[in-house]
């Protein structure tokens, strides 16, 4: 998706004016889809420090490990539920030996796997 932005941007400076506001703005795009990809790259998806599981991305939730009462296996995911708030974890993306990881972690919580 930036290459395609990144086009856009470049073709619009080439056939118009540089004034144009939508250069801007398919700069802004693909300038943002860049900083999202860096950020995705440079940062795992998920995190397990201080007894707290978090996501690593913009608006990623964290939950306390010992605050955690169910997890559900749906469709690959895993759903980690509090009495409050419920984190899903996509499997399929991260790597098979942080998944073992995981695995062992989350078997080592007192908590109902449905």
């Amino acid at each position: 998706m930036t290459i395609l932005w990144l086009i856009f941007v470049v073709f619009n400076l080439i056939s118009n004016d540089f004034g144009e506001w939508t250069a801007y703005t398919w700069l802004g795009i693909s300038v943002m889809y860049i900083a999202i990809y860096s950020f995705d790259y440079f940062n795992q998806y998920l995190t397990i420090q201080n007894n707290v599981i978090k996501e690593n991305h913009l608006f990623g939730k964290k939950i306390n490990l010992n605050e955690i009462k169910r997890i559900k296996k749906f469709a690959g995911d895993y759903i980690l539920q509090t009495d409050k708030t419920e984190l899903t974890i996509n499997t399929q993306i991260i790597d098979q030996n942080s998944l073992t990881e995981l695995n062992a972690e989350l078997e080592k919580l007192n908590v109902e796997w449905t």
